[in-house]
């Protein structure tokens, strides 16, 4: 599913507009990026939570040339599923 589809699918579940449906969506990517940007958590129960990891640096390998080469530690974003979503997943009752 792209966004345009889940627009569309959120206006047929919701009977709002597609473009009130799109600034919805364009809001709530805004918020978990602007979360996750300052460090916090954002957890919605029996959904997941989307938080930060942190990535150590580490010694990787060019593929190209097979010269070692220095990987900075970085952040990333990441989701853990929660249990409602994996029940639903997997056709279990949670």
């Amino acid at each position: 599913m792209n966004r345009q589809e889940l627009v569309e699918a959120l206006v047929a579940k919701t009977g709002n507009t597609k473009a009130g449906a799109d600034r919805n969506i364009a809001a709530l990517i805004e918020i978990i990026t602007a979360t996750l940007k300052k460090g916090d958590k954002l957890a919605l129960v029996g959904f997941g939570t989307f938080e930060v990891r942190k990535r150590a640096a580490r010694a990787g390998r060019n593929p190209a040339t097979g010269a070692a080469i220095k990987i900075k530690a970085s952040k990333v974003p990441a989701f853990k599923a929660g249990a409602g979503l994996k029940a639903a997943v997997n056709g279990t009752k949670k």
